[in-house]
C-alpha cells in the first residue's frame, strides 16, 4: 500500500489559513508520492456544529484548488454516508476493549475543580482511586497513564523518532465524554485505522495528540497505526502572537474568497513548510516541483 493521508477539518467553525496551507501541505505531500488523500470531517462536536461551517469546507477545499480520492462529495453526502456518528460503534467497541482491561476511569470533575487542582491546567487525577463505576451519572473516562508514559514515533524529514513523556503533557486524558460521546483521540484514532491512513499531517500543537493515540494504539494492540509516518507542521499566528483560530472576519478564508483574493499565499505558506520557494499559478505546479 502507497501513501495514505488525510484533510480532516471540523465544521466547528469558519476556516483560517492555517487550515488551509495545511490541507495543501497533505495534498502536495500526497500527489508528489503518487499516494492517495482522504476527506475526513470531524462531526462530533455537535455543540459548535453549523451547516454553513460543513459548507465553507468544500467551498475552501475548491477555492484552494486541491481534490481528494475518498470521502464526501457535498456536505449532504457526509451527513448521508460519512458523518462520524456513522461509527460510533467502531469507537465504543475500543473503549469497551480498554474497559475489560481496567485501563479506564470514571471522572466526575468539574471544570473548576480541574482548576482549583492543578497549577498547570493538566488533571491531577483526582478520581483515579475513588472507584466509581464507569456507569456514574455525569462521568467521562479517563486513561490510566502510567507514573513515566513514554511514546515515540516517526517524525517525517527529520529522519527520526521524537519521543514524548504523556503524563508530563497531558495527563489522564479524556476518551468517553460526559454526554456519552466518544472523545477526539479515540475517534481520530479508529477512523485512521478504518481508512489505512499511514502519513499524518497536523500541526505543532497536535504533538500531545499523537502521543496519546500512539499509546491508544499500543493498548489496543493497533500495531498498523504505531508504523505510520508524522509531519507537525508551525503554526501560523496572529499579529499578537496568538495561534490563529477558527473565526470571522478577515482571519476567515471565507472573507478572502468573498472578497475575491487568490489563494496563492496560502500555497506559498505550504510551500515553505516544505522548504520551497514557490511563486507559480497552481497547486500543482507546487506538487511537480516537490520530491519526496
Amino acid at each position: 500500500m502507497g501513501l495514505r493521508t488525510r484533510i480532516a477539518p471540523t465544521p466547528s467553525g469558519w476556516l483560517h489559513p492555517g487550515n488551509g496551507a495545511s490541507f495543501v501541505l497533505a495534498w502536495v505531500i500526497a500527489r508528489a508520492a503518487e499516494g492517495q488523500v482522504l476527506l475526513r470531517i470531524d462531526d462530533l462536536d455537535r455543540v459548535r456544529f453549523r451547516m454553513e461551517y460543513l459548507d465553507d469546507i468544500f467551498f475552501t477545499l475548491d477555492w484552494l484548488g486541491i481534490d481528494y480520492d475518498e470521502g464526501p462529495a457535498s456536505s449532504q453526502d457526509f451527513l448521508d454516508r460519512f458523518s462520524q456518528s456513522r461509527r460510533t460503534d467502531l469507537y465504543h467497541g475500543a473503549l469497551r476493549q480498554l474497559a475489560d482491561r481496567n485501563l479506564l476511569y470514571a471522572c466526575d470533575c468539574s471544570r473548576k475543580r480541574i482548576r482549583e487542582q492543578s497549577q498547570d491546567g493538566r488533571y491531577a487525577g483526582f478520581c483515579r482511586n475513588r472507584q466509581l463505576s464507569l456507569d456514574s451519572p455525569d462521568s467521562a473516562w479517563r486513561i490510566k497513564l502510567p507514573d513515566e508514559c513514554a511514546v515515540s514515533f516517526k517524525e517525517w524529514q527529520r529522519e527520526m523518532y521524537v519521543s514524548l513523556n504523556l503524563s508530563q503533557l497531558m495527563g489522564d486524558f479524556i476518551l468517553k465524554q460526559k454526554d456519552g460521546n466518544p472523545a477526539y483521540q479515540i475517534a481520530s484514532l479508529c477512523d485512521d485505522l478504518h481508512w489505512n491512513i499511514n502519513f499524518i499531517v497536523r500541526g505543532q500543537d497536535l504533538l500531545p495528540s499523537t502521543g496519546a493515540q500512539i499509546f491508544l494504539a499500543q493498548q489496543l494492540g493497533y500495531d498498523d497505526f504505531q508504523k505510520a509516518t508524522f509531519f507537525h507542521h508551525p503554526l501560523l499566528t496572529d499579529a499578537a502572537g496568538e495561534k490563529l483560530s477558527k473565526s470571522v472576519g478577515s482571519t476567515a478564508l471565507a472573507s478572502w474568497r468573498a472578497a475575491g483574493e487568490s489563494p496563492r499565499a496560502v500555497w506559498r505558506q505550504a510551500a515553505q513548510w516544505l522548504g520551497i520557494e514557490y511563486q507559480g499559478e497552481t497547486p500543482g505546479e507546487l506538487a511537480a516541483m516537490f520530491r519526496m
